[in-house]
Parts: structure tokens; C-alpha cells; sequence
């Protein structure tokens, strides 16, 4: 699979060029989406735990029951990784969090599901979703009633990194890094895939600098729910599409060029709806979009600071609050969270600092569904930080010691 990032790293594997930045040792037949073996303590503390908590033989989860969700009680948290990389997980983490103090706790592992480095929930909240990251992709179900496994469909392509699922849950999103291809997939009642119904890749324009092709790296909906947006890395776009929700067909309707070099992965969209936030992987930087409901057109705005001082550093990707006051951005090679304050109803954003992640490559980020709490999927540390959100100055605040989780590249609080 060709490259991740630009310039000389054009032609190397994602796993193999965190790898070699990290200095980790690497199963050399997976390549995925920035994937390397965790480190240290993390990972020998969390193999303890699995030694000591062995799964069931007769099932296809290790998962231990997790109470039922309350205003007040523990929440679930569902873990991405990568079970062929060294030091990995063996499948989706499970765990669950106290929504006033951050407190991580392990309850077991979904097993069945290869490389599950994404992760997605079904509006009704029923079903789990995730990318399988291998050379022939696929995107798996899971029921979580009972942690069944539903099954798995092929993506058409290479090396999915990321999946979402459309607001009316009818379908499924999916990204193949290594392919530059999207994917449509149907959503059945039980919340099993059905056979995709759209797959797509990105021939034009083409390739960005050092790049040897399109890298699909993220297929989200836009606000409006009519409109679905595709992030390429590799050709330096924002694909906008029209999904026809009773074929799940894909129409191209409008292209978002960055400035050449820039390598584009995450976009995210403040909750007015009329503007979102793009990190740029490859150049160190970010962007303010706006975003045209009506025609589904994204306009690029100038490169700003991710407040990185590490070189290299490279942006993962954006969360904004509920309230739409503030923004924080992953920082993987600098291990910090940069802090925008976000202003002119979301037009703008103002850096305000950053924090230390307290871990190594925060690969992914997420809140909470209240805001409260920021969740760091610390890849090479096999660590997940926990932050408390104040709300009236968008400050974080480290809730307690990481939680050890091995290769963690996906964090998904409920």
C-alpha cells in the first residue's frame, strides 16, 4: 500500500512510517492507517489484566455484562486497535467510565473482529461498527445486547480507516486508506450490512505531492443529511457527494481543493452547521471550512497553527463541543491537545494554547456526549487519557492516571 503523508514518505506503508518514527517493531504483513506496536508498562499492565481475566472459550466475547447507562451511573467506552501489530489488542476494548470523575474501567474485549481500528455507533445505539484495516477491507456488525458478532461485508477496497453511519441508520460510510476508495453499505432492521450498494474511488485530481495515489482517509454526512463528504489525503480534496438514500448510490456534486501538499484526514463540523474544522496531516496545519448546505460545496479557508513545536508533528483530528464554544485538536509527534476558542458563530478559530496528552501519538479524540469529558487514544503508549472539559473556559484537565490500552487508535465514549 503506498504512503500516508507527503514528500518522502509518499511510498512507505502508514504502519511502516509511524513505525519507524516511533522506532517500534511492526508485524511486517499489516499495514493500515498509522498502526505500530504500543510500548512499555501500558502494555505489560494490560496483559496482566488479560491473563487475569481470561475470556470465555464457549463465546465470541471476553466482555464482562456493563451496567445499564444512567444520567449518573457509568457509561460504555468501546476501544479501537490493532490485533495483527505487535503488542496489540485481541479485539473492540470494552469498558466504562464515570461521567464525573473519568475513571476508566476494563471490562473485558470483544473478540471475532480483525483489526478494528474505527469505530462507530448506530443512532438507535444498538449496533457497533467496525473497520477491519487489512489489505482486503471489510467493515464488521456487532450486536451489543449481547456482543454478538453479525458478521463482516467487503469494502471493495484496501485498508479502511473509517466508518460513519448516516443519520437516518439506513447506511454505513466507509473509507479505504489504501485504495482511495469510499463505500456505501445497507443497514439491515437486526443492524447487519448488507452488500454495499456504492463504491467509488478517487481519480481525480491527481495525487498530491510525494503521494503515488488517492488515500480516502474519512466519509462523514453533512449537517443538512443530505450531502456525504469524503476526506483524501492523497489528493488533497474534499469530495462532496449526494447519497440516494433508497439505492444508497453516490453522485459526485462538488470538489474542495487544499493547498497542494497540505494531506487533509479529518473534517469536523461545528454544530451550527455552517462551518467545520479540517486537520491537515502532512503540513502541520488546520483549516476553517464553510460549508454550502444547498449545493453541498466545501470552501477551504487559509492554513492556521496547531500550536505543535515538536517538527514533525502531524494533526489527527478536531472535536468541538456541544455548544459549539470551543475546539481541541489532537497533536500526534508534539503529544499535545491544542485548545480554539470558536468565534463569529464558528467562523473562526483563536488558539489558545496546548496541553501534554499525557501519552504518546494521540492518534484519535473524542467527548462525551455532555461535553464533559475529552477521551486521547494514545497509540504508541497503549493509553487512553482522559481530560475534564470546563465548560466555561474550555481548560482541560487531566481526570487521574491514563487507562492502559494496547496499540489504543480509536476511543468511542457513549
Amino acid at each position: 500500500m503506498n504512503g500516508g503523508t507527503a514528500g518522502a514518505r509518499g511510498n512507505w506503508s502508514r504502519r511502516r512510517f509511524v513505525a519507524v518514527l516511533g522506532g517500534a517493531a511492526v508485524a511486517p504483513a499489516v499495514a493500515g492507517c498509522d498502526g505500530d506496536g504500543s510500548s512499555g508498562a501500558a502494555r505489560e499492565a494490560q496483559e496482566a489484566q488479560e491473563t487475569a481475566t481470561p475470556p470465555r472459550p464457549s463465546s465470541s466475547t471476553s466482555a464482562s455484562p456493563e451496567p445499564a447507562p444512567s444520567p449518573s451511573g457509568p457509561r460504555p467506552l468501546y476501544l479501537g486497535t490493532y490485533t495483527s501489530a505487535e503488542g496489540g489488542g485481541k479485539g473492540i476494548g470494552v469498558a466504562s467510565y464515570d461521567p464525573s470523575s473519568g475513571r476508566i474501567t476494563g471490562r473485558g474485549t470483544i473478540t471475532g473482529v480483525p483489526d478494528p481500528s474505527y469505530l462507530a455507533i448506530h443512532p438507535d445505539g444498538g449496533t457497533l461498527y467496525a473497520v477491519n484495516e487489512r489489505a482486503k477491507g471489510t467493515v464488521t456488525a456487532v450486536r451489543l445486547s449481547d456482543r454478538k458478532v453479525l458478521g463482516s461485508r467487503a469494502t471493495g477496497g484496501a485498508h479502511p480507516c473509517h466508518l460513519s453511519v448516516h443519520p437516518g441508520g439506513r447506511w454505513l460510510l466507509s473509507a479505504d486508506y489504501g485504495s482511495g476508495t469510499v463505500a456505501v453499505h445497507p443497514v439491515e432492521a437486526s443492524g447487519a450490512l448488507g452488500e454495499r450498494t456504492a463504491t467509488v474511488r478517487h481519480n481525480r485530481p491527481s495525487p498530491g505531492p510525494g503521494q503515488q495515489g488517492p488515500h480516502a482517509h474519512q466519509f462523514i454526512t453533512a449537517p443538512d443529511g443530505g450531502h456525504v463528504l469524503a476526506v483524501d489525503l492523497g489528493t488533497d480534496t474534499v469530495y462532496s457527494y449526494r447519497l440516494d438514500e433508497r439505492k444508497g448510490t453516490l453522485t459526485e456534486v462538488a470538489q474542495a481543493h487544499t493547498r497542494a501538499g497540505a494531506g487533509p484526514r479529518h473534517l469536523t463540523f461545528h454544530p451550527g452547521g455552517r462551518y467545520a474544522y479540517l486537520a491537515n496531516e502532512a503540513d502541520d496545519s488546520v483549516a476553517v471550512c464553510a460549508y454550502d448546505a444547498g449545493s453541498g460545496r466545501v470552501t477551504v479557508g487559509a492554513p492556521q497553527s496547531t500550536g505543535a513545536k515538536a517538527d514533525p508533528s502531524y494533526p489527527a483530528q478536531f472535536a468541538v463541543t456541544p455548544d459549539g464554544a470551543y475546539a481541541f485538536l489532537a497533536n500526534r509527534g508534539d503529544n499535545t491537545l491544542a485548545r480554539y476558542a470558536v468565534e463569529a458563530d464558528g467562523a473562526r478559530l483563536r488558539l489558545l494554547g496546548t496541553v501534554p496528552v499525557h501519552g504518546d501519538f494521540p492518534r484519535q479524540i473524542a467527548l462525551s456526549p455532555d461535553g464533559g469529558l475529552l477521551f486521547a487514544a494514545n497509540q504508541r503508549s497503549g493509553t487512553v487519557s482522559v481530560f475534564e472539559v470546563d465548560a466555561g473556559s474550555g481548560a482541560l484537565r487531566l481526570a487521574g492516571e491514563p487507562f492502559g490500552s494496547p496499540v489504543a487508535v480509536c476511543a468511542l465514549p457513549l
